[in-house]
């Protein structure tokens, strides 16, 4: 992925169309924080983590999400390669603090010869730290 995709797909992506359907179709938590991945038990799950209902992604499941602890908002996505099958998905960041969406993130990339993402935020950092303020 280069900057110029990234930049195109921020600017295009259908931010608040997305997270209309979230709040339609609601989110099933199957791995809550502190879970372990089914496949790779070695892996724990730092937040909430689950699917949008009734969603089909490149992958033939339904839409990741990272659930944080902050407002209702979607707040950015992440572009991931898991670079041993060679696919790449989204991953919708709702509701997530930025200090959620640098944990996602590191998640994400903690082993880069495994899986790696490439972060795009609906808003500057700035702003998402104004929209999470009480």
């Amino acid at each position: 992925m280069i900057p110029a995709y990234a930049s195109l797909l921020k600017n295009h992506f259908d931010w608040q169309r997305w997270e209309d359907l979230i709040l339609q179709e609601k989110i099933y938590l199957d791995r809550p924080q502190h879970a372990a991945h089914p496949q790779y038990p070695d892996i724990i799950y730092p937040m909430n983590y689950g699917y949008i209902c009734n969603t089909l992604s490149s992958d033939q499941e339904e839409i990741d999400v990272f659930v944080g602890s902050g407002k209702p908002c979607l707040v950015g996505l992440m572009v991931t390669t898991d670079v041993i099958h060679q696919m790449q998905e989204i991953k919708l960041l709702w509701r997530c603090t930025p200090a959620e969406i640098y944990m996602a993130y590191g998640f994400i990339n903690f082993d880069r010869s495994r899986l790696k993402g490439w972060l795009i935020l609906r808003y500057p950092m700035k702003k998402i730290w104004e929209l999470m303020d009480p």
